[in-house]
């Protein structure tokens, strides 16, 4: 049983959707830049994507879970440190470490990561949109957590060599917590986060297959 009713929920969204306006915007820019530097790979943009992942996490910690949603649930105080401690693993990982390198592949790992990002960016506020909810309402990419989380599990889908398993454990735990939550609280487009989970394994697997070849990763 969840300690705060749906209309709640909804109601802090509303709240802090206005509330940081225009900041959804800025995500949005560098949620592009950051599909672009994918495309376009480089030691400097793997940096850039990591130390995006890092803001988006470290905002929705602090601003969303701290700041919004803490005022419902006393449990969004343990929430936003551990969306603070991702933020530091992807700047440790991503940025000081240089161990996370991304680039263009194919194959399904990588369709799969492209629709989770196209997903995480679009489908995800226009089904809230289809689902009567005015954009005040809507969890918004870049800095609400279940599209931060989707869209990291698209990228982490697209990198080109392994990932450290500590990457990902934070974006796991998640998916789990806030894909039940959603089937309680029926927010049926945050349902693909227990999909984006899963992803966890399949970078996994891909990961060992790769040292077993001994050869770099391509989704």
């Amino acid at each position: 049983m969840l300690p705060f009713t749906r209309e709640q929920f909804v109601a802090v969204f509303a709240d802090y959707n206005a509330g940081i306006w225009p900041v959804q915007v800025l995500t949005y820019l560098l949620g592009l830049t950051m599909v672009v530097l994918v495309l376009r790979p480089s030691r400097a943009g793997n940096r850039v994507i990591g130390a995006g992942l890092a803001a988006m996490w470290a905002w929705t910690g602090v601003a969303y879970h701290w700041a919004y949603f803490a005022t419902i649930n006393k449990a969004a105080l343990g929430f936003g440190a551990l969306f603070v401690i991702q933020s530091a693993v992807f700047l440790y990982a991503g940025v000081l470490r240089d161990r996370l390198r991304f680039g263009p592949a194919s194959g399904p790992l990588a369709w799969l990561g492209w629709a989770l990002v196209g997903y995480a960016a679009a489908l995800y506020p226009l089904l809230g949109l289809g689902l009567g909810h005015p954009w005040v309402e809507i969890p918004m990419f870049g800095v609400t957590p279940c599209p931060v989380t989707i869209f990291t599990f698209g990228l982490l889908l697209l990198t080109s060599s392994p990932v450290s398993r500590w990457v990902f454990v934070i974006p796991f735990l998640w998916s789990l917590t806030g894909g039940s939550a959603a089937f309680l609280l029926g927010v049926p487009q945050d349902w693909l986060l227990l999909i984006s989970g899963a992803s966890a394994f399949l970078i996994a697997y891909r990961d060992r297959t790769s040292r077993g070849q001994g050869t770099a990763v391509h989704a």
